[in-house]
């Protein structure tokens, strides 16, 4: 039996509409109401300051002091008081005697019969004012006396005006009220609508539990994956680096907002982050890794920013360096199998032809020959690696027709080199400052032979490398690309191995530094320390 799907949870969107069209109408409501009670409030007020002065007004004035005096108040103060009501506004005028017999009153049938409230305080000689119910119905009304020319109290004045009157006035103001509130509401419900259609848009209908599950399989993925992530925006600034990242690039602490030229790396690799094209596979050299970069710019009518992948590449680049040594090895003893084997069918061909001591002497001294530089080699340099390397390289550069030679002050114990010394680096850094300088005493061979004269040897704290070639040498103001990664005197695909080698250097705290050989060719001499601490002289 398949189970109903539970209903799905409604989107951010929707739970902040739904929210805010609460919220919008609460806030109009509870305007409206404040409004209605001011309003309300200040009806009274406006009524009873309304009557007052009509009272007043009327108790004010001379023609009504002169009516109360004359034979007949009625004839002459009815008139008056009814245009004033109809002037005004209000429900009744009332003029009486100071007993409360009434004079006027908007029903004539009423005149003459007693005033309907209290008129004490008017005797007194006070203004006030009172909610009556009187025979016109409850009424906010004011009373207050009028006085002859002597000050004495002759007649009394009341004004008022119906409460139902009062109430329609409200009535009228609270309708223009609902009218606005409704249009406030329609005009905020249209508003919230369109912007949380927006944000609908932008969250893409998720709702909150789905935004947060979404950030923390963000997070997780972006700590868990082993290659390096980084996001630039258009301007070119970190908008998000993971730990990955910033390890192959070797930057600490938080790096968001700053922007990627300001970050210390190399210009190549600078140049490759924020280049606007998208670029596959490059390797390139920091202060001590080697780094596959990939970037894809992201644009959608502009450039909204790039996405950046590392790889590290430093073991592999190091295992494809120690490979490509073996298969030079390799060569180098296919080459001298071939050589030897040349020799011997020529040794061969002498005893054949009874010339058994030519044969014997050709031998010995091809014997000689040949022994000569490995005995050279074996005596003065103790450590397997590095004669291993150097007798490698030897037969190497003798089949491309170079001379490699030993230095007579090159000398190095076995035993000597530290443990903190590696020697895939002292592969990496000899093997190929070698390569380099065979390479370029080929492009510098002319009248004389080319040769190539390696000095390794360990004196004090120190170890040094020097390796001078007889080739046309390195300008001294390009010296200082010479160890950056696609520096090249050989053409575009090259330029990584002396980059290799500056970080192989920087690795192990040592010194690097190029200069011209009195010959002409290039001197490239490396000093490595061989203990902890220990100073390098530059």
């Amino acid at each position: 039996m398949r189970l109903p799907r539970p209903p799905r949870p409604r989107s951010l969107a929707g739970q902040l509409f739904a929210m805010q069209i609460v919220l919008v109408t609460v806030v109009v409501a509870v305007c409206a109401l404040f409004t209605y009670l001011t309003d309300r409030a200040q009806a009274d007020r406006a009524a009873r300051d309304l009557v007052t002065a009509a009272a007043r007004g009327v108790a004010g004035s001379p023609s009504v002091r002169a009516a109360v005096a004359s034979d007949d108040p009625t004839a002459r103060l009815q008139p008056f008081a009814e245009q004033v009501r109809r002037d005004t506004g209000i429900t009744f005028v009332t003029i009486m005697d100071p007993g409360g017999i009434r004079w006027t009153h908007p029903d004539p049938e009423r005149i003459g019969e007693k005033f309907v409230g209290h008129i004490g305080p008017a005797l007194a000689g006070e203004t006030f004012t009172e909610t009556y119910t009187g025979t016109l119905g409850r009424s906010v009304r004011a009373v207050t006396p009028v006085r002859d020319e002597n000050g004495e109290i002759v007649a009394l004045v009341s004004a008022g005006l119906a409460v139902e009157e009062i109430g329609d006035r409200v009535a009228r103001q609270v309708t223009a009220l609902i009218g606005v509130a409704a249009g406030t509401l329609a005009l905020g419900g249209l508003g919230t609508y369109a912007v949380n259609a927006r944000l609908r848009r932008h969250t893409h209908g998720m709702n909150a539990r789905e935004l947060s599950r979404l950030h923390d399989y963000h997070q997780a993925t972006l700590h868990a994956v082993r290659e390096g992530l980084l996001l630039l925006d258009g301007d070119g600034r970190i908008a998000l680096i993971n730990d990955a990242g910033r390890e192959l690039l070797g930057l600490t602490g938080d790096q968001v907002g700053r922007h990627a030229a300001g970050l210390g790396l190399p210009a190549p690799l600078t140049e490759t982050l924020l280049s606007a094209e998208p670029r596959v596979d490059e390797v390139h050299v920091t202060e001590d890794r080697v780094v596959v970069v990939n970037t894809s710019p992201v644009s959608g009518g502009e450039r909204h920013g790039t996405v950046v992948t590392l790889r590290d590449h430093t073991e592999l680049q190091a295992l494809a360096g120690e490979l490509d040594s073996v298969r030079g090895f390799a060569e180098a003893l296919r080459s001298q199998a071939h050589e030897a084997a040349n020799r011997l069918h020529a040794v061969v061909s002498l005893i054949e032809l009874g010339r058994a001591e030519e044969a014997v002497d050709f031998a010995t001294a091809e014997l000689e020959l040949a022994q000569a530089l490995t005995d050279q080699v074996v005596g003065a340099v103790g450590e397997p690696v590095l004669a291993a390397l150097l007798l490698g390289k030897a037969a190497q550069a003798n089949e491309r027709g170079v001379t490699l030679e030993l230095a007579a002050d090159s000398r190095i114990d076995d035993g000597l080199l530290p443990a903190s010394l590696p020697a895939r680096d002292l592969v990496t850094i000899l093997g190929n400052l070698l390569d380099n300088a065979v390479d370029a005493a080929l492009e510098g061979a002319g009248a004389r032979p080319p040769h190539v004269t390696v000095t390794v040897r360990a004196t004090g704290d120190e170890l040094l490398l020097s390796v001078r070639d007889s080739g046309t040498g390195l300008d001294p103001e390009r010296a200082a690309d010479a160890f950056r990664r696609g520096w090249s005197t050989k053409g575009e695909s090259r330029g990584l191995g002396l980059a290799l080698v500056g970080q192989a250097v920087r690795r192990n705290h040592g010194t690097l530094g190029t200069a011209r050989a009195p010959d002409g060719g290039a001197v490239f001499t490396v000093r490595l320390p061989l203990r902890a601490g220990a100073a390098v002289p530059t």
